[in-house]
Parts: structure tokens; sequence; C-alpha cells
């Protein structure tokens, strides 16, 4: 896949409010990155939070001093009541508080229904939940696969942060190999 000029791209940023995770710092990096790279695609900043409103907007406000073509799309949508919709349910596409979406990427594999012409993507840190299950109690590795069913169906592209968990997705999801980039975690200089 190439890289193209005038792109909309959706971006999941729901996780950036976990303040001090390894995703949220994932997600406010690679986001900002992105925008930086090719600031002349449009850019809209999802995110869904009932507390959290005044985080995510003001993430998204220092994107769009990167790029005019940043919007921020905030819903007042608590993240279990959006795993109970888009992880269980599999309802309410998230064109629905976006608009029309070339690209969705989302994080944490909460996976909402996508319309056929938005390209999904999704990353994944790790399978450790299926390589070592005896690690892990049942209700986590039922909630993972579960979530995961639903980044396999909408999704065409696996960014994974290393060779092994590449191996680890095609062996144990069975995803297809040309579907998984390694995408190496890196840290902006500030």
């Amino acid at each position: 896949m190439g890289y193209t000029i005038g792109m909309t791209i959706g971006i999941d940023i729901s996780q950036i409010v976990f303040t001090g995770t390894g995703v949220a710092r994932y997600v406010r990096e690679m986001t900002e990155a992105i925008i930086t790279f090719a600031p002349d695609n449009t850019y809209v900043l999802f995110g869904a939070s009932l507390r959290q409103q005044k985080t995510l907007h003001k993430f998204g406000e220092k994107l769009k001093r990167l790029s005019k073509n940043v919007r921020v799309v905030c819903v007042p949508i608590p993240p279990t009541i959006l795993d109970l919709l888009w992880n269980r349910l599999h309802i309410i596409p998230v064109t629905w508080f976006t608009g029309l979406l070339d690209v969705f990427w989302s994080s944490d594999w909460t996976q909402p229904p996508l319309p056929n012409k938005t390209l999904g993507m999704t990353t994944v840190h790790d399978v450790s939940f299926l390589v070592y299950p005896e690690s892990f109690p049942e209700i986590i590795r039922t909630v993972q696969e579960r979530r995961l069913k639903y980044a396999k169906k909408e999704c065409s592209l696996f960014l994974c942060d290393s060779q092994a968990t590449k191996n680890d997705v095609v062996e144990k999801l069975q995803v297809p190999k040309d579907a998984c980039v390694v995408i190496y975690p890196g840290a902006l200089s500030s």
C-alpha cells in the first residue's frame, strides 16, 4: 500500500486518556508522527470518553498546529459502552460519528464496524494471551479473543510491534502474512 495524498484518515485516540500507559504513549506519538509525515491528508481524530473530553480536545488542538487538516470528534461515551456497541453487538459504524473515511486506524482492539470503502487497520502489541494461555484468567482470554475476532473481520492491515508479534499474529490468529507489517515503536524527540 503506497502513500496517497488527499486521503481522509480516522484515528482512534481514545487510549490517550490513560496517562502513563504504553498504549497511550504509542497512540500519542504515532498520531503525531503520521500527521507530521503527511500533513496534506485530512485527519479525523476520534475519541470516546465520558470524563476525559478535555484531554482529547487538548491533544487534538496540539495536533492542529501540525496540519490545518486535523478535526477532532469527541463523543461522550464511556469505554464500557463503546466496548458493548463495537466488540459485543458490533453495531454503529465509526463513520456515524466521523463522516466518510478512507482509512480508520484503531488501537487496543476496540474495533467498530466499517463501511466497505473504508480500509481498517489496527495495532497489535502482542498476543501473549494466545501464546501463554495458562498465564491469563479465562475472562481475559475470552474478552481479547472476542475483540480480535472483529479486528480480523474489519481490518486488512495489522501493524505489529515486532517480528515475533507478527509471527504470532500469523500463526495464532491466521492473519495472512502480507496483511501484517512490522513497525517498531519509537519515540519522537521533544
